[in-house]
């Protein structure tokens, strides 16, 4: 009787960071499923943001999982861009995935905590927390978009410049709907700050998505 080799195959860093994603995502859900139900109907109901129009909705858990689970999905939608595009093999994915990870999440704290400081110079608390909560919320809420490329890129469409193409244009689009809601319910505080609105948009807005092209086109 032969004996028969049994392989077993590691356990893959990409199925491990979508469970782990998914995980955040189910915890969530299990914390307030009031707020999840909500939450999936963002850009066509307001009822997630006028449930959450109190102190403490930037610093809650379902905030934060949710959050989690964006930075965990944007940070491989980016690496997927750059193996698609890129032919060449890029060694240590995993590493530059953790890499991206750390960095977006220190990104959005010292974001938050200068807009915050910035909110207190200029005694605009209460627009720059609206603006803040608004902006990340929808900006979880498109990381489902990204959830889904993700699946689709590793496990059935390796590759597939037709699903990064569709992706990033619900994402703006996802985000544009969230933008525009914000500005026509703060239309006259905004009128009156546009400056700084704009240097806000360019610098904290804009500007990341300058850095992410510049990566994936280098």
């Amino acid at each position: 009787m032969n004996p028969i080799q049994k392989t077993i195959l590691s356990f893959d860093w990409i199925t491990l960071a979508l469970v782990l994603s998914l995980l955040s995502l189910t915890l969530a859900k299990y914390i307030s499923q009031n707020k999840f139900l909500t939450f999936i109907i963002l850009p066509f109901n307001h009822k997630y943001i006028v449930l959450s129009n109190k102190k403490g909705r930037l610093f809650n858990w379902f905030h934060i999982l949710t959050t989690l689970f964006q930075c965990i999905n944007l940070s491989l939608f980016v690496v997927l861009i750059k193996r698609t595009w890129d032919t060449s093999k890029i060694e240590n994915e995993s590493q530059v995935f953790l890499f991206i990870v750390a960095f977006t999440i220190l990104f959005i704290a010292f974001k938050i905590l200068l807009q915050l400081f910035k909110s207190y110079v200029f005694n605009t608390q209460k627009l720059v927390l609206d603006l803040i909560f608004r902006k990340i919320t929808y900006f979880n809420y498109s990381s489902l978009i990204m959830f889904i490329s993700n699946v689709i890129l590793v496990y059935m469409l390796d590759g597939s410049k037709t699903v990064i193409y569709i992706s990033v244009v619900l994402i703006l689009s996802i985000n544009a709907i969230g933008l525009a809601k914000l500005i026509k319910n703060h239309q006259n505080i905004i009128s009156h700050y546009i400056f700084y609105f704009i240097l806000y948009l360019c610098t904290l807005e804009i500007a990341p998505l300058v850095v992410i092209g510049s990566y994936l086109k280098g």
